[in-house]
């Protein structure tokens, strides 16, 4: 740790081996800070933090602050953060309520300048949030997802893993593994391709899903019936039973399908 004497650390935080706090950070008493992990400037870390190892924590972020929430009752809870996850400037995490008792973001995750993290938000691996990302409370979203800048998440959404949401959008529908979301309402734009291909999936196993989704937003069925036709003419593969599931179990609905304005999206 550098430059003890500018920094406000309670002496009962636990604070890892080679863990680097700059200036003007601020640390509360119920925080863990995992090994090598740099703390910038002007970094406030509150009660409940957990923080992996080697994860960067750029000036002016707030970790762990009480939730923006009226029935929050002061109730023990926590804001977990994995390792190798950088958060930039102006980061802002809730902890958890009762719904939950965390909020969670998964490792090696990158969290772009001014993102918010609303309470009982639960975000997995390897995620990128773009600048200005802001989620409400109760939001899920699976591993190796993409957010353009500017996006707004609605309260309770689910993003599936490998999706690629366009800059500026309003999440106000689930979003599906593996595709892409663009435009206004929220819609369908597309397989995430560039992004499989990226992560190793082959050309056969990307056209396996393409089919899939032209099941469920190119032939103008409704959802039920295009997961019926799906598990009766495609082969099972986890890929296909992921989908199949991820829709089954969304509450608030997915975005709605393709349509002529949605087609060039890249």
């Amino acid at each position: 740790m550098s430059n003890l004497s500018l920094v406000n650390i309670h002496p009962e935080a636990k604070i890892g081996k080679g863990v680097v706090i700059e200036p003007f950070a601020t640390i509360h008493r119920d925080v863990e800070i995992g090994d090598g992990t740099w703390i910038g400037p002007y970094v406030t870390i509150m009660d409940g933090a957990r923080i992996g190892k080697n994860c960067k924590i750029f000036p002016g972020a707030v970790i762990s602050a009480i939730p923006q929430d009226l029935k929050f009752k002061g109730e023990v809870t926590t804001a977990e953060i994995g390792d190798n996850t950088t958060l930039r400037e102006s980061v802002t995490i809730n902890r958890g309520t009762v719904d939950k008792f965390k909020t969670s973001i998964g490792s090696n995750c990158l969290l772009m300048a001014y993102v918010h993290v609303g309470h009982d938000s639960i975000i997995g691996n390897n995620c990128i949030l773009g600048n200005v990302v802001q989620l409400a409370g109760h939001v899920q979203i699976e591993d190796y997802a993409i957010f353009g800048g500017s996006c707004s998440v609605q309260q309770f959404s689910k993003i599936g893993a490998h999706a690629y949401i366009g800059g500026g959008s309003l999440v106000r529908k689930d979003v599906p593994p593996y595709t892409k979301a663009a435009r206004e309402p929220l819609a369908y734009a597309g397989i995430n391709s560039v992004g499989l291909r990226r992560r190793g999936f082959d050309s056969e196993k990307i056209t396996e899903i393409q089919e899939i989704y032209r099941f469920i937003f190119m032939k103008g069925l409704n959802n039920s019936t295009a997961l019926e036709l799906i598990e009766q003419e495609l082969p099972a593969s986890p890929e296909r039973d992921y989908i199949i599931q991820f829709i089954k179990a969304s509450d608030q609905g997915i975005m709605k399908g393709f349509s002529t304005s949605t087609a060039s999206f890249e």
